[in-house]
């Protein structure tokens, strides 16, 4: 049997686009409309958002714990989270956690690696280009990576606050994201990583200057694998 898939969902339109991604590719490796078994759990964004505007990363741990054991409570066998920006507080959790978690990063940096980038472009929320999430990732893999400019960071993580997350698109944002991954072509990145799980709902190979790493879609296949094929990321 399939393993059991358990999401800890953060932000919808991230979360959603991860289970749509299981549901619809599952049928690649399963057979016509089949897909494992999925649970999601939510906390509400609100109270995520509260803990990380005070910088209070163990609190963002334990409402992903909460959601952890919620969903090991359902017979889930391991949790993905379709959330790049609280994975600063994995660190909290995995000692702790009930169930093994696939990493938003490391499968993204797997990809990376397999298809031969060197050096990569972050874009992400504010809080995800400043840490270390992907560096740390990225560094273990032999790869190099960028940020975009503070000036930019900013105006990357307006358009996701205000705009994806509440399912807004708009043209003059998508620009805004094209030109910089330009500026990061220009310097040298082979790739970029779509580091938040809405930028993938604007941005993709065919209108981004630089191969895209999607990491919403990169983690559901991921997690499609384990369950199905039992294939460790």
């Amino acid at each position: 049997m399939p393993g059991h898939i358990g999401i800890v969902a953060c932000s919808a339109e991230g979360a959603s686009l991860c289970y749509r991604t299981i549901c619809v590719e599952g049928a690649q490796l399963m057979g016509p409309h089949a897909h494992p078994e999925i649970s999601l759990h939510s906390h509400s964004l609100a109270e995520y958002m509260n803990c990380i505007y005070r910088d209070d990363w163990p609190g963002v741990g334990e409402l992903m714990l909460s959601s952890a054991k919620k969903l090991a409570a359902c017979g889930a066998d391991f949790l993905v989270c379709p959330d790049n920006t609280i994975h600063q507080a994995l660190l909290y959790v995995e000692p702790v956690s009930p169930l093994p978690w696939l990493h938003i990063a490391e499968v993204v940096a797997g990809e990376a690696a397999v298809r031969g980038f060197r050096r990569l472009g972050l874009t992400g929320t504010f809080w995800l280009v400043e840490s270390e999430v992907y560096p740390e990732k990225l560094a273990a893999r032999g790869l190099e990576w960028m940020r975009p400019t503070g000036e930019k960071r900013e105006e990357i993580n307006r358009i996701i606050m205000d705009e994806l997350v509440y399912g807004v698109f708009r043209p003059e944002s998508i620009a805004i994201f094209q030109r910089v991954i330009e500026r990061m072509k220009a310097e040298g990145c082979d790739a970029v990583v779509l580091g938040c799980t809405e930028i993938p709902l604007i941005m993709d190979d065919s209108n981004s200057p630089l191969p895209t790493l999607d990491s919403t879609r990169l983690l559901a296949r991921a997690a499609l694998r384990r369950a199905v094929e039992g294939v460790p990321v």
